[in-house]
């Protein structure tokens, strides 16, 4: 045995090789395809045995359902680090930060994105409903209210219709093909709310 391989641990914590699991099928799923991607692939690219995979996961359902939360983790972790940096300006400063946060973390992930929320299909109305960047927005927007800083009558409705507007504004400049201006395009979704929130 040589002094390299005496050093490498011969297991690894479970978060670490969940975590290598789903890169593995995170890569495939976006090379190959979900569906012509097999769990024997995921094992292998993962280096893991095939009775590894079923320690994490059932299924590759299983592992896009954890690939989606995941996304979404990351994806509130980038808006939250964008607004805290931004904490010393205005509530509708903040809001703008947040909605640019937004635009720019779905286009730098857009293959990835259309993966994991694409491949739920028919989409499910408790899945739309249950969607952690809308809680994100309504606490943000709540805390606003709270302060004085924005009136609304419905706090949640208000930021479903806030990033559904966003959602839908990126969908359709990424429908057209052509490059994004993504300047302009931050410009015109900060404007659309801004004028939502009255200010």
């Amino acid at each position: 045995m040589t002094v390299s391989e005496r050093q490498r641990p011969r297991t690894k914590p479970p978060e670490v090789r969940r975590e290598e699991l789903m890169d593995a099928a995170q890569r495939l799923f976006l090379e190959k395809g979900f569906f012509a991607t097999s769990v024997a692939e995921i094992v292998n690219a993962a280096d893991v045995a095939k009775g590894t995979f079923y320690l994490y996961f059932q299924t590759k359902d299983d592992v896009l359902g954890a690939l989606q939360a995941r996304f979404v983790e990351r994806f509130c972790q980038k808006t939250d680090a964008a607004v805290a940096a931004a904490s010393s300006g205005s509530w509708v400063r903040r809001l703008d930060v947040w909605m640019q946060a937004c635009v720019e973390a779905y286009l730098d992930d857009v293959a990835l994105h259309d993966l994991v929320f694409h491949q739920f299909q028919p989409a499910k109305r408790g899945m739309k409903r249950a969607n952690p960047v809308v809680d994100q927005l309504s606490s943000f927007l709540a805390e606003g209210c709270s302060e004085g800083a924005f009136v609304f009558s419905d706090v949640r409705l208000t930021a479903v219709m806030l990033f559904n507007a966003m959602h839908g504004a990126v969908d359709d400049c990424l429908a057209e093909g052509a490059p994004i201006d993504r300047q302009k395009l931050v410009g015109v979704v900060a404007d659309f709310c801004r004028r939502a929130v009255g200010s």
